[in-house]
């Protein structure tokens, strides 16, 4: 090979990876450019336009498309939801193309494929929020909190579900029946913040600095309206727990 030849391969080279280059740290750094109650507060805007049947269904045109295709996803939002499918989460938030990470599964359970997703969504694509979105009569949970017989491999999925329903058991023993499901269903929320919590050491990190939040949510499936539950009550102690169980640095 000549010299001129070797060089131009070198420059050619160089040049491919300086692009790459740039364009994993566009992906890495790339966000919305809002903060996370900038974020809910459009949530909440959509879904009341939703409720009062003035959806404008922003976003989801033929420019949209293109704009999202050719120059990537900036999401406000992740959101873990119900594969239920009633429950359409661009939708009910009236948002458009690229406006929201949904990542999706039977009980919004947050196991590791939803972690995973969610933690790609605040990392990579910068969203500032995730939102675990429960649903009035979720069958998922419904199904745990009756007792019923779940076969093929319905059990794993809904293990952290059953760990919700025992905690709603323990703190009150009396509740049977709607009562319970309907705490159930709640609880499961809560059940999978926690579990992005004690999975995540990022998710731990990102909401430590304020850079993300972890917010709750029940959507009801009559009136469409998403009521919303907030931080989890023991986020805190959470993130508390996440610092003290770092190991020490060794001073000499």
């Amino acid at each position: 090979m000549k010299m001129t030849d070797r060089k131009k391969g070198l420059g050619l080279f160089v040049g491919l990876a300086m692009c790459l280059t740039g364009v994993m740290v566009w992906a890495s750094s790339a966000g919305p450019g809002i903060s996370p109650d900038e974020a809910l507060a459009r949530l909440k805007q959509g879904n009341d336009r939703y409720v009062s049947g003035k959806a404008e269904h922003p976003r989801a045109d033929k420019q949209r498309r293109e704009e999202t295709a050719t120059k990537g996803q900036h999401p406000i939002a992740a959101v873990i939801g119900c594969s239920d499918s009633r429950g359409p989460v661009e939708i009910i938030f009236d948002q458009g193309i690229g406006d929201v990470f949904v990542i999706r599964v039977a009980g919004n359970v947050a196991n590791a494929d939803e972690v995973g997703s969610a933690e790609y969504a605040v990392e990579h694509l910068g969203a500032p929020v995730i939102v675990v979105l429960g649903h009035t009569s979720c069958g998922a949970v419904t199904a745990v909190a009756k007792g019923a017989h779940l076969g093929g491999s319905l059990p794993p999925l809904v293990k952290n579900i059953n760990t919700a329903v025992a905690k709603v058991k323990k703190a009150d023993p009396k509740l049977a029946d709607q009562a319970l499901v309907d705490a159930a269903i709640k609880a499961n929320v809560w059940q999978s913040i926690e579990d992005l919590f004690k999975t995540s050491p990022d998710i731990r990190k990102f909401a430590k600095e304020g850079k993300i939040k972890l917010v709750g949510a029940m959507y009801h499936l009559d009136s469409g309206q998403v009521d919303w539950m907030g931080q989890h009550p023991d986020q805190a102690k959470f993130l508390g727990a996440a610092a003290q169980a770092a190991p020490a640095k060794k001073t000499d």
